[in-house]
Formats: C-alpha cells, sequence, structure tokens
C-alpha cells in the first residue's frame, strides 16, 4: 500500500452516483459514510500512514469484514450494504482506469437471515373476523373492503393474484377459487362458506352499479375497472390499524397469518405449499417457525424433565 492520498476520487464517485445515476441523498451520504470507514480502516493497517483507496485489495476488504464481524451491534444485512457501497466505487474507479479489477470480485455476500414477516397473534384475527367480517355490509366500498380481507386472509392468495381474479374465477357451487399464480400456474383454493356469504352480497351490489358480468374483474375500483396494488394496501393498512399492535401491516400479513396459522393447527406442510402456490417446500417451510415454538411450549410445559 502507498502513503499517498487521492483526495479527489470518493468525491468524484459521490458526484458520478449524484447527477450520474440518481442516486438519493440517503444513499450518498450511506456511501460517503461507507467509503470513508474503509478508508479509516485501511489507515490503520498501514501502520497510520494514508492509504489509497484504489490500491486495497482482496485481502484488505477481507480484512475489513472479519473486524465489521466482530462488532455485534453490526448485522450480516448492513455488512452486505457496505460492499455494495465499495462494489460501487470500485466499478467507477475501473471505468475511471484508475484499477484494472475490483478486489471484491472473489467477495460473496454475508448470507443473511431473511427477517421473519410478522403475523397476526389468533386473538387479533378473531377480533378481525368478529368486528368487520360476521355482518355483511350494505354499501359497495365496506362490502369490497370485506371481500378483500376475507380473500387474503382465508385464502392467503397474493396481491397480484386478488387483482387478477375474476368472477368467473368463483365457483359457488364446489365453494373453491381458481387462482393465477406465479408463471401463470393455476391452482385451486377452498373457500369457506361464511367468505361466500360476504363475497355474495358484494357481488350483488356491485351488479346493482356496474352490471353484470362474467369476465369482470372480481374486485373493481369505484368506477368499476380492475383494482390496483395500492388500494389493497389501502384496505388492509386501515383495518389492521384498528385491531393490531404489530408493526408491518400488509396483505403479506395476512398471507403469512394464513399459512402460520394452518401449520399451527396441524395442516400438512405439503397442503400449505399447494395452497400458497409455491414452487418448492422450502418457500414454505418458513412458516414453521410458530410451529416449532409452539411444539417446544408443549414440550416444556408437560415433559417432567424439561
Amino acid at each position: 500500500m502507498g502513503a499517498k492520498q487521492n483526495p479527489t476520487i470518493i468525491n468524484r464517485f459521490i458526484d458520478f452516483i449524484a447527477l450520474q445515476r440518481r442516486y438519493s441523498q440517503h444513499t450518498q451520504k450511506a456511501y460517503l459514510a461507507d467509503l470513508q470507514q474503509f478508508e479509516q480502516f485501511l489507515a490503520l493497517l498501514s501502520e497510520g500512514e494514508k492509504s489509497i483507496i484504489t490500491q486495497a485489495d482482496y485481502h484488505d476488504v477481507r480484512a475489513w469484514v472479519i473486524s465489521l464481524l466482530d462488532d455485534e451491534k453490526i448485522t450480516a444485512r448492513s455488512i452486505n450494504r457496505k460492499l455494495s457501497a465499495l462494489r460501487s466505487f470500485y466499478r467507477f474507479a475501473i471505468q475511471e482506469q484508475l484499477i484494472a479489477s475490483s478486489p471484491l470480485r472473489h467477495l460473496k455476500a454475508l448470507k443473511a437471515d431473511k427477517p421473519i414477516t410478522p403475523f397476526l397473534p389468533l386473538t387479533d384475527a378473531k377480533q378481525l373476523w368478529e368486528t368487520f367480517l360476521e355482518t355483511p355490509a350494505c354499501d359497495f366500498t365496506t362490502s369490497r373492503e370485506q371481500a378483500i380481507i376475507a380473500l387474503l386472509y382465508t385464502t392467503g392468495i397474493r396481491v397480484s393474484e386478488l387483482i387478477n381474479l375474476k368472477i368467473s374465477d368463483l365457483s359457488f357451487e364446489n365453494q373453491q377459487l381458481k387462482v393465477w399464480g406465479k408463471g401463470n400456474k393455476q391452482r385451486i383454493v377452498p373457500i369457506i362458506s361464511q367468505i361466500f356469504a360476504l363475497l355474495k352480497n358484494y357481488l350483488e351490489i356491485k351488479s346493482q352499479i356496474f352490471g353484470e358480468s362474467f369476465h369482470s374483474p372480481l374486485i373493481c375500483t369505484d368506477k368499476g375497472e380492475k383494482a390496483y396494488p395500492m388500494l389493497i394496501y389501502r384496505t388492509v393498512r386501515k383495518y389492521l390499524d384498528m385491531i393490531t399492535t404489530i408493526e408491518r401491516r400488509s396483505p403479506h400479513v395476512l398471507r403469512h397469518s394464513y399459512a402460520t396459522h394452518l401449520m399451527d393447527g396441524g395442516a400438512d406442510l405439503n397442503a400449505v405449499k399447494e395452497l400458497l402456490g409455491h414452487s418448492s417446500l422450502a418457500a414454505t417451510q418458513v412458516y414453521t417457525h410458530t410451529s416449532i415454538e409452539k411444539l417446544r411450549k408443549v414440550f416444556q410445559d408437560a415433559h417432567p424433565r424439561s
């Protein structure tokens, strides 16, 4: 490592991501802080000499990552973000012909644990049902909101799947829903009778306003057009705000609650996989976490040696 510092390269990079890449000020500040932190580490490695950041090699970056891992307050996700800043910087340095290759080219991102999506406690789910879904509404907006919440929680479908549903996908005779999932794969999801009462009420009100069409969107806007994601998100947020204290209140929380409550009730993992439209069991296994905790509690409460 050399002793001479180029004071402009980092500033030039920040100008580049601000003007050419249109990165937000928040990202600019974060990248600048990460690069300055790495510079300071390089100075420590060189025993007080200011090292040139463009002369850092793989071993320097790896040593920095190891030092960051020693700090229990820094997560793998945060370290990966710092490495992302370095990767962007060194790509810029290559474009500027300051280096021939990136010192991160052989460095893999750390394996970060995926955050567990929160789910509604059963008491909250019961309150949601008893407060908002037991009695069919008399107006279009409320009946549509009931249909949205009921379908998301009792079928576990995704937002994209919900807004693409047509009335023809609904079978009152068989009490089931035809869902078109990722990769245009079709699956059949059973629906409980109470939900059909809400859907029937909603469709009757809908037909009075917009007329009947077997191939029209099941969930529509106030103008009778196909629903859009923000309409679904706003509806879910509105109702979850009133009954739960969990931080995240998105449609995916209802999907997660559906799967979690099925697993806690003893549902087979393969069956839940099919209901959710997952392509592999690996994607479904995230929902087993609460069941395992539930089994652990049963063991601790019941086993004489626990």
